[in-house]
């Protein structure tokens, strides 16, 4: 508990932002978008970094392992080398979610940010210790940055379970859907490549026609539940997409396949269909 008064006295904590706001600008900048559509994870169905993060934590957990077993210096000494490579790409993919993130969340993720370099920095060093032929000083090196990996993680899921960073913003609102058709929209009052907005409930659906064709999607972005309904339609690859006004994330209106970024995630997508002249839509 008392971490997570922390963590909350962190997210209010304005000078963070001194530092942050002159980073997210930069990496903003910096990345052409292709790359950074792989480092967010597109394509891939959900983000890339705790995907990415399971490399250098496995190595490192399991030199920990080693190091407490007698004559397992050569294998602890490639899986240190092993973790700390892997870790650099991995933090890439964290900086370009965490560039597109809150601002409170990019206040929490500069600690998270902050605890995984120090362990990355006892690593290199445990790493180089061993290279020497210090054992002694490389297992305590990479002992000390486990413990700096560990907060660093716990920091990590307050990012995720407590703040909701890069998960998919728009999938509860399918839970506050009742089962069965609902009467959304007039066939007739549709406007081709225009996007209407009706609600299902207190729930707000994206309604668009491309040609004889209607897409019932959830209104609100996958990302930080940008209003999609003040986007605009375009055509990647051939297809129809909508863009979110927010962020930039683009949507396939076909299937709602994320098409690029910064969200990771498919935008959910309703059952649809025309029956006397009016749209309806259901759960999928």
């Amino acid at each position: 508990m008392v971490l997570q008064r922390l963590l909350e006295r962190v997210e209010k904590t304005g000078e963070l932002d001194r530092a942050g706001d002159p980073l997210q600008r930069g990496v903003r900048a910096t990345l052409p978008r292709r790359l950074k559509d792989l480092l967010h994870g597109v394509g891939l169905g959900h983000p890339l970094h705790p995907v990415a993060v399971q490399l250098p934590v496995g190595a490192w957990m399991s030199t920990a392992v080693l190091d407490a077993l007698p004559g397992t210096e050569r294998a602890a000494t490639i899986l240190v080398g092993v973790g700390t490579a892997a870790a650099l790409p991995a933090a890439a993919a964290g900086v370009t979610d965490w560039s597109e993130q809150s601002r409170e969340q990019r206040r929490v993720g500069l600690v998270h940010a902050g605890a995984n370099m120090i362990a990355l920095g006892f690593y290199a060093g445990s790493f180089a210790a061993r290279l020497s032929g210090n054992h002694r000083l490389g297992r305590t090196l990479a002992y000390t940055g486990l413990a700096a990996a560990g907060l660093g993680a716990y920091v990590g899921g307050h990012l995720s379970f407590r703040q909701a960073a890069a998960v998919n913003q728009a999938e509860p609102y399918l839970r506050q859907i009742d089962d069965g058709w609902h009467d959304v929209y007039g066939w007739d009052e549709l406007t081709e490549n225009r996007p209407e907005v009706a609600r299902i409930g207190e729930v707000p659906v994206l309604i668009t026609r491309v040609g004889d064709k209607v897409t019932v999607m959830m209104e609100r972005c996958a990302h930080q539940t940008g209003p999609l309904g003040d986007g605009e339609i375009t055509e990647i690859g051939g297809a129809a997409c909508v863009v979110c006004p927010w962020h930039g994330s683009t949507f396939r209106l076909a299937d709602g396949a994320v098409v690029r970024g910064p969200s990771a995630n498919d935008q959910p997508l309703l059952r649809s269909r025309v029956v006397d002249g009016r749209v309806q839509a259901a759960l999928p």
